[in-house]
């Protein structure tokens, strides 16, 4: 991310990250709320590869925004059964933020299920789109999917 690149490259590069350090599929679940489950186990899993891409191809597209950034953590404390992750951000031009990434290890490994960027949670704002999205399909879970394949 530092050596910056073209939109797509970024894109690329956020999708990796994103598959590899956070819990897709229980975020994608908790963005889809009480409708999961009603969604067939090929709906979930269609619903769960749409989520990804489409959080890759929306964040992703602000990552040049880190270009020449950094983040450093501040600390980690114990909330429940998840961690939660202190940092702040220092990107060019900008005045430092406070970033928290909590962090679970439900599906047997340490990844983050949701990004707080100055008190403004990603997987609450992305449970909010999801929903709006879902509602202007009639509750269709294959269309909101289809949609979610061609937004970001």
């Amino acid at each position: 991310m530092a050596k910056g690149g073209s939109v797509n490259s970024m894109v690329r590069a956020f999708e990796q990250i994103f598959a590899r350090y956070a819990d897709v599929a229980i975020s994608a679940q908790s963005t889809l709320g009480p409708d999961a489950r009603r969604a067939t186990p090929a709906q979930m899993a269609a619903y769960v590869d749409a989520f990804r891409g489409y959080i890759a191809r929306k964040y992703g597209k602000r990552f040049q925004e880190f270009v020449g950034g950094r983040i450093e953590v501040n600390g980690v404390r114990a909330v429940k059964s998840w961690q939660e992750v202190r940092a702040t951000a220092y990107l060019k031009g900008e005045k430092p933020f406070e970033v928290k990434f909590l962090v679970s290890d439900k599906s047997g490994q340490n990844l983050f299920f949701d990004m707080v960027i100055e008190g403004i949670s990603m997987r609450l704002s992305e449970k909010t789109e999801i929903g709006a999205m879902l509602d202007r399909n009639r509750g269709d879970i294959d269309a909101l999917v289809a949609d979610l394949r061609s937004a970001g």
